[in-house]
């Protein structure tokens, strides 16, 4: 059984399950299942009581923290020579100096560099950088334009020698986005990797008036028409290997950033108008690393040098680089996968990683293809496999994980095999996962599988569930890193004092605010220094945080990307099919959907040059015209420059307008998003299940 996911995604896994072998296993062996069953190897210790995994502070703002704060007071980094990220580096580089460090994947296996090989190429790279008129110390923005690779792992230890501020730029944002933010940062160096994406910033180099130079990662890229649309722009071309020979000849001492510099500007994508760059200080991302360290570790899989994981999630979002913060931390090693999704199988057996930090989209994906397969199998096969998956629930429910029982061997070793056979620890992070996928993942593969909760803003993680907590459902309590409170939304009925509300974070992984937009800032940060997410949670009677809705309407999609309805649903009434529009997302689903009311002026002309007869209701009912209203809206979306994910992959087409007589629409004629989502949950339900089925 292969599982096919989306052309595009950052990731990809294919899982061959095997042949579920079917044995007399007899007594003797139902025997041994169960004396394995009941053995306590693989329990964790969780570092807090389970009954009570976050306390709540005295006051009425009702504020919750970890247990693991010390003196009351916030946990700013781990190891006393550890400040930065910079710092983070030397610490990985002292413990495993000759050691393996970073590696790019080949053909052939991969090719590694020491951690004393990255360090001396990075500082000839920053060298060269600086010979090229960026300021050291001086927080210069260095623009990186490129799939994960060696060379962005060099490019980015160069700028923490040399105190400079890594800025990504990523395709999903748009050519127009990454002008927008090269003008903003007054950027004058960008690295780059392929010639498509050297082209793009070069035809846009008269709307950027401060980009001087292109560093191109790959010489090859540099191919007649890179050169000749560089001259004609003239913006310099540089190969990455001579701007490391040019280091050479202007090598420069270190100039270490301190806690408060900036370490990088992270662009979200943004729902309405121009992204924000969010600042993120190297003492913020510290606290994260270290409220992340303290929360996770366990006696049998701690970070230590060695570990190993596969460079896979973008390193242009904050999740991936924490990731690698960590594992170099520790003097462990980072694969860059070859960068094509249908590799990722043969990388993950080649590299063999401890660790596998993943995203929701992919590993929902993983569960419900193996389960196709399982439930397509044959009557006995699908016995043993739920057979073996009870097993393996019973031991959760005893605080059990381990990948040594005779179920792993004979109905998940396969699976196991196929992620490099190494899995010690799985982490699952920018939208939730469903309790079903980490249910059976920590089953199948047979490791602990954390689930982390936060925002950019937040140095990207400020909850993390806790090993030995096997339940599903929420997002863990607060690192030590920070407080979380929830306030009041009375317009939607939430209140604190029901422990229920707006998530807000206050704490030193709390960002420095939006590069050179302070209204934005002041609109995130309330006076007292916390960060609004807009997520609506929960507290649980175990002290642990839920996510239950949304504050504003915008919604998160499986795959972490944002999305705003009103937005959308603007550019769909432009739809002469169409006189109204609800736009639908969920966050354990990868794509959105809508409910449409056809205009009859417009529609029953149509239908009848069609010769589709009826009345409207009739009409709403039919496939053809579900059929051309769903395509017009695509064409509508995509020619105001939708991307894929914003766009609704199935409709239902209603015959009733929504009025303010049905409780559709509020007096002053807003649509009533809570209401109708109430009276279409069961065609929600069915759009969702037929779009998965033809495989949207």
């Amino acid at each position: 059984m292969q599982i096919q996911l989306d052309p595009g995604m950052s990731a990809a896994l294919e899982l061959i399950s095997e042949p579920l072998v079917v044995t007399a296993l007899g007594a003797v062996a139902l025997t041994t299942a169960y004396m394995m069953s009941q053995s306590t190897k693989g329990r964790q210790v969780p570092p807090v009581d389970l009954k009570k995994q976050s306390i709540e502070l005295p006051g009425d703002e009702h504020i919750h923290v970890s247990p693991l704060m010390k003196d009351g007071k916030y946990m700013e980094y781990r190891y006393e020579d550890v400040r930065t990220v910079y710092d983070s580096f030397m610490h990985g580089l002292k413990v495993n100096e000759d050691a393996d460090c970073m590696g790019q994947c080949t053909d052939k296996g991969v090719d590694w560099m020491s951690f004393k090989e990255v360090y001396e190429s990075a500082q000839r790279l920053g060298s060269g950088l600086v010979a090229k008129g960026l300021e050291p110390g001086k927080e210069a923005l260095v623009g990186i334009y490129a799939q994960n690779r060696l060379q962005w792992g060099l490019i980015e230890t160069s700028c923490l020698i040399y105190s400079l501020v890594s800025v990504p730029l990523y395709d999903t944002l748009g050519p127009d986005i990454c002008t927008f933010i090269i003008n903003q940062g007054e950027i004058e160096t960008v690295v780059a990797d392929t010639s498509k994406r050297i082209l793009a910033l070069l035809e846009r180099a008269a709307d950027t008036k401060t980009l001087k130079r292109l560093v191109a990662m790959i010489p090859s890229e540099v191919t007649q028409e890179v050169k000749d649309k560089a001259k004609e722009t003239e913006v310099e071309i540089i190969l990455f290997t001579d701007l490391e020979e040019l280091g050479r000849e202007n090598l420069l001492d270190p100039v270490p950033p301190k806690p408060e510099d900036l370490y990088t500007i992270c662009y979200t994508s943004g729902t309405t108008g121009s992204p924000k760059g969010a600042m993120i200080s190297h003492g913020n991302i510290i606290a994260s690393s270290g409220g992340v360290q303290m929360m996770s570790e366990q006696p049998s899989m701690k970070f230590r040098p060695g570990i190993t994981i596969l460079s896979y999630l973008p390193l242009a979002h904050l999740y991936e680089r924490l990731n690698e913060i960590l594992v170099t931390m520790h003097g462990g090693r980072i694969a860059y996968y070859r960068g094509d999704v249908k590799l990722i199988m043969e990388d993950l057996q080649n590299v063999q990683p401890m660790g596998f930090p993943s995203v929701p989209r992919l590993l929902n994906r993983v569960y419900d293809k193996v389960m196709q397969g399982v439930n397509s199998s044959n009557w006995i096969k699908r016995k043993m496999f739920f057979y073996a998956l009870s097993s393996k629930k019973a031991d959760l429910d005893r605080g059990i994980i381990r990948n040594d029982t005779i179920w792993d061997k004979l109905a998940f070793k396969r699976i196991q095999t196929l992620m490099g056979g190494q899995i010690e620890i799985m982490f699952s992070g920018a939208a939730p996962l469903s309790p079903e996928t980490m249910t059976f993942l920590r089953c199948a593969v047979g490791c602990p599988v954390l689930e982390g909760y936060g925002q950019t803003e937040s140095g990207v993680i400020s909850t993390l569930t806790l090993p030995g907590d096997h339940t599903a459902g929420h997002v863990g309590p607060p690192l030590p890193c920070n407080a979380i409170k929830l306030v009041d939304v009375p317009e939607m009925e939430y209140l604190a004092k029901d422990q229920k509300g707006e998530i807000c974070f206050k704490g030193p992984n709390v960002f420095k605010g939006y590069w050179k937009d302070p209204e934005k800032t002041k609109e995130a940060v309330d006076e007292d220094g916390w960060l609004h997410s807009g997520d609506i949670g929960e507290w649980l009677p175990n002290g642990t945080l839920k996510i239950i809705d949304r504050r504003k309407h915008i919604f998160k999609l499986a795959q972490g990307e944002y999305l705003a309805p009103e937005k959308i649903e603007n550019i769909y009434l432009q739809s002469l099919f169409i006189e109204q529009a609800w736009v639908h997302g969920e966050s354990l689903q990868s794509f959105a959907v809508a409910v449409v009311v056809p205009d009859r002026e417009f529609l029953e002309p149509w239908a009848k040059k069609q010769q589709i007869t009826g009345d409207f209701k009739a009409l709403c009912q039919h496939k053809k015209i579900k059929e051309a209203i769903l395509k017009d809206l695509s064409e509508k979306g995509k020619k105001a420059g939708l991307k894929s994910f914003e766009q609704a992959k199935d409709i239902t087409v209603f015959n009733e307008p929504f009025s303010v007589e049905n409780g559709l629409m509020t007096p002053t004629f807003k649509i009533k998003r809570p209401a109708l989502k109430k009276k279409f949950q069961t065609e929600i339900q069915n759009m969702y299940a037929a779009a998965t089925q033809n495989k949207i």
